[in-house]
């Protein structure tokens, strides 16, 4: 299929290309190396969004940059975002259900993140919160599904996430004011992972992603972040406006939940096993997040050895090549992709085949919007 056949109707899955955003913390090595991109290195684009309709505009001396953050289409010759796409047409795209439910927004970002520092810890409101304080229809729960990763200095990839039993407010808000960065590091527990390990951050749970990690995040669509560092790891000053996101800096401590929960109980709490949803002769289906576990998003990971027939169901999804070649038929229509191309796929797209044209297994993840009943 070529630039000249492509139908932006919403008849057909629409390959999306590699969107960088820049962020306060240093990567993106890794997704550079993915790209075949020559001289590949760590820099201040970090994440690649997927299937996004939003844009990063809550970096600061960044407001101006309007289409930062925003997907588009993999086209040579002309700019189409999937934006106006799902303004223009909504039903076509998202579904009659979830416009009804939802209006023209998926509700939905992922992003492919390399780390080559810790992020600075942070947390997220709640939807109430959100709409309470920041005027967003979303906050910000969040999952991390680790796909790979690379040691920093001697270290592997890392996680911190929870306060530990005993930590109060008053004591965060203290080492907060301080800037006792070590301190505060303390208070939450620390995980060490692997490719495979699945978490839900749920909104208001302390967090900071480690060095050396490279994760696929899957998120209600906000960028709102609280923060508990004025300097960055690699010496980047944060701006107040990043630190309290326009609370002040007593407020923002009302966006922290302070449940205080056993190391064995937080993995409990938060680390999520992977449910075999079909399984065949040719090809598997996990799921790694569910709508059992938070209705604001799903993920599955699809494994091909041959090919697979994918139901639509009537959703929208994204679709994002994890290792080898693929084939997409739609009918007629046949689309290639390799690994690290990503897919949006139109709720009236009502099935497709995953033809594995590769010289391993296909492994993708299908990445779906929240639940709509």
């Amino acid at each position: 299929m070529n630039a000249a056949t492509i139908k932006i109707d919403g008849s057909q899955p629409i390959k999306l290309s590699p969107t960088r955003s820049w962020r306060t913390y240093i990567g993106g090595k890794l997704l550079d190396e993915l790209h075949g991109i020559s001289d590949p290195k760590d820099s201040r684009y970090p994440e690649e969004w997927m299937m996004s309709i939003i844009s990063t505009n809550r970096n600061a001396d960044r407001q101006h940059i309007q289409d930062e953050g925003l997907s588009k289409l993999d086209l040579p010759d002309r700019d189409i975002f999937l934006k106006d796409l799902v303004d223009k047409n909504p039903v076509e795209f998202l579904g009659k259900k979830h416009v009804e439910k939802f209006g023209k927004q998926t509700g939905v970002l992922v992003k492919l993140i390399d780390t080559a520092e810790r992020l600075i810890m942070q947390a997220h409101p709640d939807r109430n919160q959100a709409q309470e304080l920041f005027n967003s229809l979303y906050g910000k729960t969040e999952c991390w599904h680790f796909v790979g990763g690379r040691e920093i200095d001697g270290e592997p990839p890392y996680v911190y996430m929870g306060f530990k039993p005993g930590v109060t407010r008053e004591q965060w808000k203290a080492l907060f004011e301080e800037q006792d960065v070590e301190g505060m590091l303390e208070c939450l527990h620390k995980y060490y992972v692997q490719p495979g390990d699945t978490f839900l951050v749920e909104a208001g749970i302390p967090h900071a992603i480690g060095s050396g990690c490279l994760l696929v995040e899957i998120q209600e669509p906000s960028d709102i972040t609280i923060r508990l560092e004025k300097t960055s790891p690699s010496g980047l000053e944060i701006d107040d406006f990043l630190i309290h996101q326009g609370l002040g800096f007593e407020k923002m401590f009302d966006i922290f939940k302070y449940d205080t929960f056993t190391r064995e109980e937080t993995l409990a709490n938060w680390q999520v096993a992977p449910e075999i949803v079909t399984e065949s002769a040719g090809s598997k289906e996990v799921e790694l997040i569910g709508y059992n576990r938070t209705p604001y998003f799903r993920m599955t990971q699809v494994e091909v050895q041959t090919e697979s027939e994918i139901q639509g169901d009537g959703v929208f999804s994204g679709l994002y090549i994890l290792s080898s070649k693929a084939d997409v038929l739609t009918g007629e229509d046949r689309l290639s992709l390799k690994k690290g191309d990503q897919l949006f796929i139109p709720a009236q797209v009502s099935n497709f085949t995953l033809v594995n044209t590769g010289n391993e297994h296909v492994i993708a993840l299908r990445l779906f919007g929240p639940e709509v009943k």
